[in-house]
């Protein structure tokens, strides 16, 4: 991380299937030790699944999941006088988006099932629903905000 120049984002092509750009994000995210190709195989596979159960494009279940995971506020510590408080801070925009593909990735990892694919078929049509544990999640960030409201002076 440089000291005096921002960094800038690289930008990430379209993925080739959906030619959507969140989708690449997600294929990225989902990628273990640059396992591109397998990475896409499961998304490809989970779509697929998506597209089976519900019969209507997996892309809009996809980005309906993502909306409904993406968090707009959290709490960070900050250290007041030898106390540290639990602030609410909102979110920025690229920081709520890798947030939310986290927790779908990490809560369909956690999944029981067969198939990488099928559970995360599974997490993406649940939290497109309002649930699963990564809507979840986003409900209980949102509570601990609410709930340390009262510290939202001490924001920097």
């Amino acid at each position: 991380m440089p000291r005096r120049a921002r960094v800038e984002k690289r930008e990430i092509a379209p993925d080739p299937k959906y030619h959507s750009k969140m989708l690449a994000r997600f294929t990225n995210k989902i990628m273990y030790s640059g396992k591109k190709s397998t990475a896409e195989r499961i998304i490809y596979d989970a779509m697929d699944l998506i597209e089976h159960q519900t019969r209507r494009n997996p892309l809009d279940t996809f980005d309906q999941a993502m909306r409904n995971a993406t968090p707009v506020l959290e709490v960070k510590p900050r250290r007041v006088g030898g106390a540290t408080y639990q602030v609410p801070v909102e979110i920025r925009g690229d920081r709520r988006i890798s947030l939310a593909m986290r927790w779908l990735i990490n809560y369909s990892r956690s999944r029981s099932g067969h198939s990488m694919a099928e559970k995360l078929a599974a997490e993406l049509m649940d939290a497109s629903r309002g649930m699963g544990a990564s809507v979840k999640k986003r409900e209980d960030t949102h509570k601990m905000a609410e709930a340390n409201k009262a510290f939202a002076h001490y924001r920097w």
